[in-house]
């Protein structure tokens, strides 16, 4: 049995070897994986090769429920940030994940072993996330939280990319993609909301409290970690962008 199982299992893997031997190829020469190839005493685990070759599919058993009408149509955002202002503020990196609903590499993002704490905020508006409170280390590679400060903070979608059901997380105030919600996260609410730290910034307990719950910008607010607005004046007053 042991044996049949090893067999599927070297199966699956070559067929996705074989489905992203782009993305493969690409990563199997970057410094990481180099670390795990090259090195005498560093070997890779199958859960590190899986990571190379699924980095753009968070890892997870079950997709949550979808509540009904959670998605708000992209007209009914606050603001409107044009493309040209939101490429010239945001890194590349940024942009691809939030506008174009990318993905950045298991492990390589800025706040997966983030440990201060604070407040995470929408890159792109400001808007606030998450606690860090609820922050926990799910082994996923992404930034993982099992609650949001309010539930009107994300918008839910059904996302059917890569051949799955998922359910795409989105700041409700902007649009802009952070990542996907699983029902496999701890207790109390057995949620995960794994997001990518390209999605985020960060204000320390100091900063988030001197916002009172409003929109911090990011040079504006002055030491937003991450942060990707630039001399836009905070607050709900402002709204955020359209995607």
């Amino acid at each position: 049995m042991a044996a049949i199982v090893r067999r599927v299992g070297c199966l699956v893997l070559l067929n996705l070897v074989r489905q992203n031997r782009k993305t493969f190829k690409t990563e199997l020469q970057s410094p990481v994986a180099s670390g795990f190839l090259g090195g005498n005493t560093a070997v890779m685990s199958a859960f590190s090769l899986l990571h190379l070759v699924t980095k753009s599919q968070p890892v997870a058993l079950r997709p949550c429920g979808l509540p009904s009408g959670s998605c708000r149509d992209k007209k009914t955002y606050k603001v409107v940030f044009s493309q040209e202002e939101l490429r010239k503020r945001l890194t590349p990196l940024q942009y691809h994940v939030t506008q174009e609903r990318g993905t950045e590499s298991a492990f390589r993002g800025k706040f997966t072993d983030h440990k201060e704490e604070g407040t995470y905020t929408c890159v792109v508006c400001g808007t606030p996330l998450f606690k860090s409170t609820t922050k926990f280390d799910s082994g996923s590679g992404w930034p993982s939280f099992f609650d949001l400060i309010t539930p009107e903070a994300v918008c839910l979608t059904d996302d059917f990319s890569y051949g799955m059901h998922r359910v795409e997380t989105s700041c409700s105030q902007c649009g802009a993609h952070l990542g996907h919600l699983f029902d496999d996260g701890p207790r109390p609410t057995g949620k995960r909301y794994c997001i990518n730290s390209a999605s985020l910034a960060f204000l320390l307990e100091a900063q988030a409290s001197g916002t009172s719950g409003t929109s911090a910008s990011g040079e504006g607010a002055g030491k937003e970690e991450g942060g990707g607005l630039e001399n836009s004046s905070s607050g709900e007053k402002d709204g955020k962008t359209e995607l």
